[in-house]
């Protein structure tokens, strides 16, 4: 079937909504009847042929008692799908009542095996019968749809070209419905350049076997289908089989995206979907202990996970190992992030699904927003997470997209693109990519989205990825893994009180005695919180000082001043030049010699990893000449003094 074909039965379709459901249905509500009702002509036209045979399996099942009828089921219809009532659609236009069709109808439906049952119960699709009886438009809908001219038979229409009058189904309405279009729907020419990411670099070397796909926030399922014809179309000529995983946690979308895999022949795929409230993606993980060749998802940004935190014990209770890991030398780091926003556990969840036993590992590509490369501080959970990613050489690339890409958001969005078997050259480094400049202004906005990749925008963003070089530093810039990385650093100094004794060692209930009575001053003695012995070294980059005591040279630690404290970010690449470290290299010339008596709490020392797209590509504008300036100002002058004479006169 051409697109032709396809557009044509998509709008006779469209057609049906606008003479059933105008005044029964606002526009935006259109598709909870249309869509469930596409999947049911379908499957009722291909389920024709075995009617008989499938009525009557069920007879014989019933009779011996057997209770697990699926399988038999599935092989009488010869499909993964059946429906054992006695009626096919054109059945039910037999009924004489608007009440004997409705019940015909919901006989019809209960008829259907469970993997359909799902799609329904997700699509809600019962709840529509009262006001479609009420409104007496089921039979119209159902003789719409009965109609010669659209033609949803297996003998007319393949899987694939079900599947695509479907997807433009879908789409039409993600386009009706601009609001949730981003939450539900990536656009295929991202999902495309997402996929081109994943496989190309090893395309080549894929050997021949069968291949797991996985998105663990799938809404429509696009992604997965888009990777599946990628993988197929880059490796032809060789042996690759591929199988779907996917987890979606709205019912309205996983329901279309159940639905399209059926409507396109892949039922067992179908059965490897999970979804509907109760499934989400980092509370219910549905394929846990399982490992994936492939991964790519578009996760919900901004979105507050608290209610999946609370699920899981809390956030100091988690222990879900793909959030608590072993790294750095602590078996219990947290990838756990604040409740707030939980994208970049999507991303912990991928990486924690991926393969290490094979030739090819694992590859991954997730989109982010902007937020995913820098929030969090030292030590939090997104911190980490970038720290894990980049620490165990999993991060590829991140590429910056064109603004307004997506359909109800205008902000910016960023590739994320992973592997653990990186190409030698990549080994130990990042390559950004800044490829905002690169789109196609579409004719008309749909939404937020007002430009596209088109195909040669997205050949020159892979030409550069694979190019790897700063051959044009302006959009593609090459870093060493530890570029990304950083110090905090805390850094203290002393509590100076007026009136305090210089030489004693105050009590904590001193010390705090002392804060509620005395003021604070610079030139104000330095209050004494403990006396080493005397082998100690005085250390004063670590708060160890050295002070006359008794006459005496002793080893003192201060009281902090909280009000003081500080901190220092210092890259992990500072040099240490004539220090021990880059750390002491960097406080001896950025901290004291503006605070002499500072030091450092290495207790306090964490490590963060962010990404900077701002810092990296930053072009600031040319600065103008003093001419330019100076022809600016007597311009200004001329036009103020013409003004001026104008009121004079």
């Amino acid at each position: 079937m051409n697109s032709t074909t396809n557009q044509r039965l998509a709008q006779l379709i469209w057609n049906i909504a606008d003479d059933v459901l105008r005044d029964l249905y606002v526009r935006g509500k259109y598709r909870d009847v249309i869509l469930p009702m596409t999947v049911l002509r379908r499957l009722d036209s291909v389920l024709a042929t075995t009617k008989q045979e499938v009525v009557s399996t069920k007879k014989t099942l019933d009779d011996a008692g057997i209770v697990n009828q699926d399988a038999a089921l599935r092989q009488a219809a010869g499909q993964d799908f059946y429906n054992t009532s006695a009626f096919l659609l054109k059945d039910l236009r037999a009924a004489n009542t608007q009440t004997q069709l409705r019940q015909n109808f919901e006989a019809y439906l209960d008829g259907f095996s469970p993997n359909v049952q799902e799609i329904l119960e997700n699509f809600e699709f019962r709840n529509q019968l009262p006001r479609l009886t009420k409104a007496d438009a089921l039979g119209t809908l159902i003789e719409k749809f009965l109609d010669p001219t659209l033609d949803l038979s297996p003998t007319s229409l393949d899987n694939h070209g079900m599947g695509s009058v479907f997807e433009e189904l879908v789409r039409r309405f993600n386009e009706e419905n601009n609001e949730e279009a981003g939450e539900h729907w990536t656009p295929r020419d991202v999902v495309k350049l997402m996929t081109r990411l994943m496989f190309e670099p090893i395309a080549d070397s894929i050997p021949d076997g069968t291949y797991l796909l996985y998105d663990g926030a799938m809404g429509t399922g696009g992604m997965l289908t888009v990777a599946e014809d990628t993988l197929a179309g880059l490796t032809a000529g060789k042996k690759i089989s591929t199988h779907l995983y996917g987890q979606e946690i709205n019912a309205e979308t996983f329901a279309i995206a159940k639905a399209d895999l059926i409507l396109k022949g892949d039922g067992r795929a179908a059965d490897n979907i999970k979804g509907g409230p109760e499934y989400s993606t980092l509370s219910n993980d549905a394929f846990a202990n399982m490992e994936f060749d492939f991964m790519l998802s578009n996760p919900p940004y901004g979105k507050s996970w608290k209610t999946d935190q609370e699920r899981m014990g809390g956030a100091k209770k988690i222990n879900d190992p793909r959030f608590i890991v072993d790294h750095a030398g602590n078996s219990e780091f947290s990838l756990v992030t604040r409740s707030s926003d939980g994208q970049m556990l999507f991303l912990a969840n991928l990486v924690a699904k991926m393969k290490h036993s094979t030739v090819t590992g694992s590859r991954i590509a997730e989109i982010h927003n902007g937020s995913s490369l820098f929030t969090g501080d030292a030590g939090q959970g997104e911190s980490n997470i970038r720290r894990y990613v980049i620490e165990n050489d999993m991060l590829e690339a991140i590429v910056a997209l064109p603004l307004n890409l997506f359909y109800n958001t205008g902000i910016a969005t960023y590739i994320w693109v992973l592997s653990n078997r990186k190409q030698h050259r990549r080994k130990g480094k990042v390559q950004l990519i800044d490829a905002t400049k690169w789109f196609t202004p579409l004719r008309k906005n749909l939404g937020s989205k007002s430009c596209e990749l088109s195909t040669k925008n997205t050949e020159t963003i892979m030409k550069t990825f694979h190019s790897f070089d700063e051959a044009d530093d302006a959009v593609s810039k090459i870093f060493n893994n530890a570029d990304f990385g950083y110090y905090k650093v805390a850094v203290e100094r002393p509590l100076r009180l007026v009136g305090a004794e210089p030489e004693r060692v105050y009590k904590p209930a001193e010390i705090k005695a002392l804060k509620e009575s005395r003021e604070r001053a610079d030139d104000a003695p330095a209050i004494i919180k403990k006396l080493h012995t005397p082998d100690t070294l005085p250390d004063p980059m670590r708060g160890l000082f050295a002070t006359q005591i008794g006459g005496k040279t002793r080893v003192v630690e201060y009281e902090r001043d909280g009000d003081l404290s500080d901190s220092e970010q210092i890259p992990l690449t500072e040099p240490a030049g004539e220090h021990p470290s880059g750390i002491e290299a960097y406080v001896h010339r950025e901290v004291l010699p503006f605070s002499p008596d500072a030091w450092i709490d290495e207790a306090r020392t964490k490590i963060g990893f962010e990404v900077s797209f701002t810092r990296h590509f930053y072009r600031p504008a040319p600065v103008r000449t003093l001419d330019e300036i100076r022809a600016d100002i007597r311009a200004l002058e001329a036009e103020t003094d013409d003004l001026l004479s104008e009121i004079v006169a």
